[in-house]
């Protein structure tokens, strides 16, 4: 437990979670600064901070940066911004927000990362553990800033970790550690792919022998980084059995941990797609280790229904399907969403671009992507590396988007909105593009 009273502390970026370490540190006596680039006006919830706190908005003033015992930043500030350089050069402590959370929490932390899966894969947990009677926080990157546990009496808590969350932690020590997979993604952040992978990797660091990695046997850069671990090793798998750890074989999960031995039927979920039976996989090791019933565990999985932008079925008109998949924000989830449906499939995609190669995916679309409809920034790109796989048109608008799909697409046939990339040139979040894609589907006349 960290003792805040007294310290000066300037907490950067007033997004959920800069807000909520404001409030926290106020309440714990600590003298805050709240410093945003941005202005008042550009900034919601500000109302609800204490006339305490003090704010530096509209740019980051050097002297308060200077005075500060201690700097926590929110996800998305990157160490590279001058006054934060400079502080660390003098010494000052540069925490992220899960960093400032872990130094008040007392219960076990269940941590999941990954490049895709991650959310899902979190409330899967949480509502596996609830479904066995535990008292479990749940937050982290999928929205409730995690210093939001801090002060109650859990007996887990549950958090899904970025990578830009994972670049500042010191001591954050969970009990078990998910890595789902690692695919391209935020190469508009990092470097090269080393740099996103060590990010990630970051999340084992402080583990210990009692501790508990959970693996994607699967996925090569995800295996590469075992030798590091110094925690044990616990694996999945989706392609082969596994006489020790969990894995799935003709339809069914087999459960194998020393004298224990479970099969699930994979076809009680209500969740589709093998990348979510990997995603129930992953989540039932770190329930099903910490000696939760398992017949409660499976029934919470098979009851949960998946979460809103992932994949999920907005309508069926005329024998088309509508699927709203704007969490996929990489390559690597598009492969995933467009792999688990038939074709022919009309693919909605692109946004603000992230890095990467989007002809590493060529694979995945050709022959089942009959039509490829391109938005925002990174069109240009995508019909470089596309444009001879099959005919492609150009968008201005979601609504425009949505319009020019249902034209093309034949029935019976799938649209799907999987963007591979950010949605910040043209929405304010992924949740405000697949809603504004959600409502121009239901717009949609129905046909003669």
């Amino acid at each position: 437990m960290t003792t805040l009273a007294g310290k000066n502390i300037v907490v950067v970026g007033a997004g959920l979670s800069g807000l909520a370490v404001c409030r926290h540190a106020v309440a714990a006596g600590a003298e805050v600064v709240l410093s945003d680039r941005r202005s008042a006006e550009q900034i919601q919830g500000l109302e609800s901070l204490d006339e305490q706190v003090q704010r530096d908005l509209g740019g980051h003033s050097e002297d308060l940066f200077r005075r500060a015992d201690l700097i926590v930043i929110s996800p998305g500030v990157p160490l590279t911004v001058p006054v934060l350089a400079k502080a660390i050069e003098r010494g000052t402590p540069v925490w992220g927000e899960v960093e400032y959370a872990f130094r008040h929490l007392s219960a076990p932390i269940i941590a999941i990362t990954g490049t895709n899966g991650k959310s899902t894969t979190t409330e899967l947990v949480g509502a596996m553990l609830r479904g066995c009677g535990k008292r479990v926080f749940v937050g982290g990157n999928i929205g409730v800033p995690l210093i939001e546990a801090a002060g109650h009496d859990f007996d887990y808590v549950v958090v899904e970790l970025s990578s830009f969350q994972l670049e500042t932690i010191e001591r954050f020590h969970p009990r078990y550690a998910l890595m789902l997979n690692v695919s391209v993604d935020h190469l508009d952040r990092y470097p090269d792919m080393a740099a996103y992978v060590a990010a990630k990797q970051a999340i084992f660091r402080n583990q210990r022998a009692e501790d508990v990695a959970v693996l994607n046997g699967e996925d090569s850069l995800v295996m590469a980084m075992a030798k590091e671990i110094a925690s044990r090793k616990l694996i999945f798998s989706s392609r082969q059995l596994l006489s020790e750890g969990i894995s799935f074989d003709q339809g069914l999960i087999h459960w194998r941990n020393k004298d224990d031995e479970f099969h699930f039927d994979s076809a009680d979920l209500q969740l589709q797609g093998l990348h979510n039976i990997e995603n129930v996989m992953a989540a039932l090791v770190p329930v099903l280790l910490e000696g939760c019933d398992a017949g409660q565990a499976w029934q919470a999985a098979c009851q949960f229904g998946g979460l809103p932008h992932r994949m999920v079925l907005v309508r069926t008109l005329n024998g088309v399907r509508w699927y709203n998949d704007s969490k996929g924000t990489n390559l690597g989830s598009v492969e995933k969403s467009v792999g688990g449906l038939p074709a022919p499939v009309t693919l909605i995609a692109g946004g603000k671009d992230k890095g990467g190669d989007y002809r590493d995916i060529r694979a995945a679309l050709q022959g089942r992507v009959t039509a490829l409809v391109l938005i925002g920034q990174a069109a240009d790109l995508m019909e470089q590396a596309w444009g001879d796989l099959c005919p492609i048109y150009r968008a201005d608008s979601m609504e425009q988007a949505v319009a020019v799909a249902h034209e093309v697409t034949p029935s019976p046939g799938q649209v799907v909105l999987s963007p591979g990339c950010s949605s910040f040139d043209m929405f304010t979040s992924f949740e405000d593009r697949g809603n504004r894609f959600a409502a121009a589907v239901q717009a949609l006349p129905t046909k003669e």
